[in-house]
């Protein structure tokens, strides 16, 4: 019996690859005789319809079964239009896979197991690799925490968040900056002098709170 194994070798002892549409080859494994050919996958840097163009070459290759990782809703279709069975492998070596297949270890799936576009650039998971967690908070300096991200902590961070770590020392409120009406004409530097004030005060408020910071995160 002739089967396909995605692979990212070009042997036997080459790690059987994850992914199906976007695997680098294809080897087809004679069951009986273990003998095999590698073939390049075409479509491995495709734009779309990578599953596609990769499920018809296995197709057109004559082989009778497919091993892989995952398969996409595309290649899917074309395998269950052509009445071929896909089984899912777990990790290991073509060989293993191979080994697996004649033994009946391998589980055959009715449905696509994978996301369309699941293997490109290996792989479309939203997890620490794209930022989306502790690295997207405003800094240490301006209090606005290390973890604002959506990743590991959706709270205000590590220093201001809305668990034990709000406990920062209640600050004096900031003086109201004097309204147009309350000064009267030709006392711009009454104004000003107001304004020096009101500046001079959120930057000690902010010095305090940058100090608290850096105490509580200093204390983990």
């Amino acid at each position: 019996m002739k089967i396909a194994v995605t692979s990212n070798g070009a042997g036997l002892e080459s790690p059987a690859s994850p992914v199906f549409g976007r695997c680098p080859v294809y080897v087809f494994v004679d069951t009986e005789t273990m003998q095999f050919e590698v073939v390049e996958n075409p479509a491995v840097g495709a734009a779309s319809g990578a599953g596609i163009q990769a499920a018809q070459l296995v197709v057109e290759r004559g082989a009778q079964a497919v091993v892989t990782g995952s398969v996409g809703p595309n290649a899917f279709s074309v395998f269950q239009s052509a009445g071929m069975p896909i089984y899912l492998f777990g990790g290991g070596t073509v060989r293993e896979a191979v080994e697996a297949f004649k033994a009946g270890a391998l589980q055959s799936v009715a449905q696509a197991s994978a996301q369309a576009g699941a293997g490109m650039g290996g792989g479309m998971g939203m997890g620490r690799g794209m930022g989306m967690g502790r690295g997207m908070g405003m800094g240490r300096g301006m209090g606005m925490g290390r973890g604002m991200g959506m990743g590991r902590g959706m709270g205000m961070g590590r220093g201001m968040g809305m668990g034990q770590r709000a406990a920062m020392p209640p600050t004096s409120p900031m003086p109201p900056t004097p309204p147009p009406s309350s000064v009267s004409a030709g006392s711009g530097e009454q104004e000003i002098a107001a304004l020096k004030k009101t500046v001079d005060e959120l930057r000690r408020q902010l010095a305090e709170a940058a100090d608290r910071l850096e105490q509580l995160l200093d204390e983990e």
